[in-house]
């Protein structure tokens, strides 16, 4: 078969069908196109999942007359500028669009409008492309002083074949409404309206810019438990900056898909930032749970290429251990700043499990006296002389009464984390009394396993072993960290056969496996030795973890098997040495496990995401009861 020159009608269809992909990418383009131009005020609507009609209409500074036939033209653009020598230098891309495909690629395959009036000129114009074929321009009303409105209908009528392809149009639809949601998270400063068939859906007005009107943004796209549960994040190094907000570890969620990643303001799904941000959780939650976050990279455009792919999705660093080191260590100082603080949901969920009831007889009616500050100690006056004798079955002296003054000599001498210690919150200022401290002074142990501690608001229910397993684990990673991992040397060195180009990356990163007890090194194109491994392992499978360690270097870039085994071991040791469930705990022992808890970070959680406490304010209390 000769070679032949496809026709330009064929091969702005090819074009097509790598930029617009389904109506939410068309979206997408047409957007960007927007907020390149400066708009403030988006207005997006679509008709039938987007397949039917489309409009996006901006304020921005509008197309001249003279180059709105250029505006359709395949690679024609006002985003790149060429030299004095008319080179174009593509890798300092300042704009989310250069590559001036979108317009002719959808009005190849659709039925395409454009309507815009420039800042500079009186009246406004229209030009049409219905198929590639283009109409001559025309006069044509416009509501606003200057911006564009460009309008889509019947996409992929031309390539009717495409249609087989697209989901439903409530699937469409919700693809559409999820890429507004990006381009919104990304541009707080700019007004988006989304109609749907007629019906507004989301109405986003401008927020000022910076980290306030981001979060109130966020809260308004993701709801206000992502606001009240989230961290901000704003760590730089060598020039590359890390902004925006990560969910605590128990705000996790059960799939990836609340993790927005953002690079200049573009969109993004890289496998590098994903790597990075799962292995900053690594000690935190479980493998089947994942963190909510919004992060924005922001780097110097000749540091990352975003010409790989036409939808723009797609990034490349050129120092991608730069990136992946910022953004865990931003995330991990993050987490470690917020010390023992659980998510708000935690008790939310807990309110909810409560069954009000009334009309209830638990025996012989009684008069307690006025509050107490002694909690439960504060039973007396019954009303019935018969039952003055008589002790409630579980209050005695060792489980209930725990308040003893901060002076009483029952106080730990040597408590895992004294009031004046440099690790203490209350450094400069300890309270004088413990109902001052965040986790309150304790009250009583339930059913051997829960502390109840009452606070100057509210009250806290500690599950003690969760709680103490964390202290330890978390003792035992600072220990770790203070020198190698210890090793243990195998009898004969093990070889593992691998694909050339995993043992390549798995040899790469020797100097880093050894830093976690594992001694490996290159054998052959296809293979790697092992003659050590990390001695907490113990009788470990050899081939397994470095196959495993391989697939994580391919996937994330992270040795993320051997950590998490390393964690998963540390887990398991902090299990068998920390406080057991059935243990019953005195007044001080309580009181020391809350005090550590508040001096040790990220003790707000389990080694897998749990909470390990359930903080419920007075106020929650009173509603419950009808008091408010």
């Amino acid at each position: 078969m000769p070679i032949r020159r496809l026709s330009p009608e064929t091969v702005n269809r090819i074009a097509a069908g790598e930029v617009v992909e389904r109506p939410a990418s068309a979206i997408k383009e047409l957007v960007e196109n927007a907020l390149d131009a400066g708009g403030r005020n988006i207005e997006i609507q679509a008709d039938g999942g987007g397949l039917s009609r489309i409009l996006i209409a901006d304020d921005g500074k509008g197309i001249p007359k003279a180059e709105l036939p250029l505006a359709i033209e395949r690679h024609a653009t006002s985003k790149l500028e060429p030299d004095d020598a008319g080179d174009v230098d593509l890798l300092r891309i300042h704009t989310l669009g250069f590559r001036g495909e979108a317009l002719p690629s959808i009005g190849s395959v659709a039925r395409l409008s454009i309507t815009t009036r420039s800042r500079d000129e009186a009246e406004a114009w229209t030009i049409q492309v219905e198929g590639g074929e283009t109409r001559p321009l025309a006069p044509a009303p416009f509501p606003g002083p200057h911006g564009a409105r460009v309008e889509v209908r019947d996409l992929f009528y031309a390539t009717p074949a495409r249609l087989k392809f697209m989901k439903s149009e409530r699937s469409e639809a919700m693809a559409i409404s999820e890429e507004i949601k990006r381009q919104a998270m990304a541009h707080e400063a700019v007004a988006f309206t989304l109609s749907l068939d007629g019906k507004v859906t989301l109405r986003l007005p401008a927020e000022h810019p910076g980290d306030e009107g981001r979060l109130k943004r966020l809260s308004a796209l993701l709801g206000r438990d992502f606001e009240a549960n989230a961290l901000l994040i704003d760590q730089e190094r060598d020039g590359v900056r890390l902004s925006g907000y990560a969910g605590l570890p128990t705000y996790s969620r059960g799939n990836a898909a609340h993790q927005y990643l953002f690079v200049n303001g573009r969109p993004v799904k890289d496998r590098l930032l994903q790597g990075a941000l799962r292995g900053a959780y690594a000690d935190f939650l479980a493998r089947d749970r994942h963190p909510a976050a919004v992060l924005f990279l922001d780097i110097d455009p000749l540091y990352v290429d975003v010409n790989v792919h036409p939808a723009k999705a797609e990034v490349r660093f050129r120092d991608p251990a730069l990136v992946r080191g910022l953004i865990v260590g931003a995330l991990r100082h993050a987490l470690h700043a917020a010390g023992h603080r659980a998510s708000t949901t935690v008790a939310a969920d807990a309110m909810a499990g409560f069954q009000p009831h009334t009309g209830v007889s638990i025996g012989p009616a009684y008069s307690p006296s006025a509050p107490s500050a002694q909690g439960f100690s504060g039973w007396t006056g019954w009303s019935q002389p018969a039952a003055a004798a008589q002790v409630l079955p579980g209050f005695n002296e060792r489980s209930a009464r725990v308040e003893p003054s901060w002076d009483a000599p029952s106080w730990p001498q040597q408590a895992p984390a004294d009031p004046a210690s440099h690790d203490s919150p209350f450094t400069n200022h300890a309270p004088t009394d413990p109902l001052d401290y965040p986790l309150g002074a304790a009250r009583g142990q339930l059913h051997a396993n829960y502390i109840v501690a009452q606070t100057r608001d509210g009250l806290v229910i500690v599950d003690q072993h969760a709680a103490h397993e964390r202290l330890v684990y978390e003792r035992m990673k600072a220990q770790m960290a203070e020198g190698s991992v210890t090793r243990q040397a195998l009898l004969t060195p093990e070889v593992v056969d691998l694909d050339p180009a995993e043992a390549e990356r798995v040899a790469s990163r020797a100097e880093e496996l050894a830093e976690m007890g594992l001694i490996v090194e290159a054998f052959g194109a296809g293979a790697v030795l092992v003659r050590e491994t990390p001695a907490m392992l113990g009788d470990t499978d050899v081939q397994g973890l470095i196959r495993d360690i391989a697939d994580d270097l391919a996937e994330h870039g992270l040795a993320l098997s051997l950590k998490e085994r390393l964690a998963a071991i540390c887990g398991t040791m902090a299990c068998h040495g920390s406080v057991r469930s059935g243990r019953v705990l005195s007044a001080p022992e309580m009181n020391a496990l809350l005090r550590q808890m508040e001096a040790t970070p990220h003790s707000g959680q389990c080694n897998h995401g749990r909470p390990t406490y359930v903080e419920l304010k007075l106020h929650d209390l009173e509603k419950l009861f009808g008091r408010r």
